[in-house]
């Protein structure tokens, strides 16, 4: 994606989707900013040739539809650092910008994909559950999983992978990874295969990028090589997983548990997995701290005064 600049642009903000009220704020007091309606048609009938630059977030994006209902559209400034909901073929086609919020968020999403595979594996919050039921008097809790030692295959080692890695490799994980080429630099394992990483771990760890590539990349064969003793946890994208096939196997007993803080149809979560005491479920929250999201709104900001001040993006796509 080109890293081009607005030289002179005079155009409106667009505000899509909600974002954090700090930067909603911000937005209203320093820029003429629209924000589009849940029908947007009438709006984008009075408005659609005055918008030059989309301010959003990673789960709403610029669609195909909004993106071509946008003739003068220069650059989309993205809060958030998957970027899969935006049109990125057309806005190369087109010569639109866009920028996300990378690095920021890696260290708090790293921590929450570790949060999430000890609670998994080990059960804490079953537990937590089991001690406020009042059951603890009547019956030891089952034994769980152990974390330290096991083998961690994870998919996508980028920035937040390879934090993901760096914190297992202190609980004396051995460490391996899929992507579609081997990284630079780094002395984990490189599988050629998903089939080969998920039937060689104890633990999958998704950590991929969201988008049509990755679509349904960890499929009903990934998850049955799993097995019955294996654990998959997902802080990247639900879209990256197969979702019914991923629920019949926890229902049914053929993985060992998941921790999943995505889902494939957000704000939602399937309701066959509440009842699971091998499931943990997070609402999407891996970024979700004062100091990430107050990072991700000054990036997010400083890309937007960069593109209007006629200067390259701070964090291009």
């Amino acid at each position: 994606m080109s890293t081009g600049s607005a030289s002179g642009t005079t155009g409106r903000i667009l505000q899509v989707g909600p974002l954090m009220a700090d930067l909603e704020g911000a937005l209203v007091d320093r820029y003429d900013v629209l924000r589009l309606p849940a029908e947007p048609a009438e709006f984008l009938a009075e408005h659609a040739a005055s918008v030059t630059v989309v301010v959003t977030s990673g789960g709403q994006g610029v669609g195909t539809e909004l993106m071509r209902a946008l003739p003068a559209l220069q650059a989309v400034v993205n809060f958030g650092v998957g970027y899969d909901t935006t049109d990125i073929d057309q806005a190369r086609t087109r010569g639109i910008v866009v920028s996300n919020t990378p690095d920021v968020l890696t260290d708090c999403v790293a921590d929450t994909a570790v949060g999430l595979l000890l609670d998994t594996m080990r059960r804490f919050s079953a537990a937590d559950r089991y001690v406020r039921r009042g059951e603890w008097p009547g019956a030891r809790f089952p034994l769980t999983t152990s974390v330290s030692g096991k083998r961690v295959g994870i998919v996508g080692l980028g920035r937040i992978g390879g934090a993901i890695a760096r914190r297992l490799e202190g609980f004396d994980c051995r460490i391996s990874y899929h992507n579609r080429t081997p990284a630079a630099g780094v002395a984990y394992e490189y599988v050629p295969t998903l089939l080969e990483l998920a039937q060689q771990s104890d633990v999958l760890v998704i950590a991929a990028a969201g988008g049509d590539a990755t679509q349904k990349l960890v499929s009903a064969e990934v998850i049955a090589a799993i097995g019955p003793h294996g654990f998959l946890i997902n802080i990247a994208r639900g879209s990256i997983v197969d979702e019914p096939a991923l629920v019949s196997a926890l229902v049914e007993g053929r993985i060992a548990g998941a921790g999943l803080d995505v889902f494939a149809s957000e704000p939602t979560a399937p309701p066959a997995l509440f009842a699971l005491d091998t499931v943990v479920l997070l609402p999407h929250l891996a970024s979700g701290t004062v100091e990430t999201r107050r990072a991700m709104t000054e990036l997010t900001l400083a890309n937007l005064d960069a593109y209007l001040a006629g200067l390259p993006l701070v964090t291009p796509v």
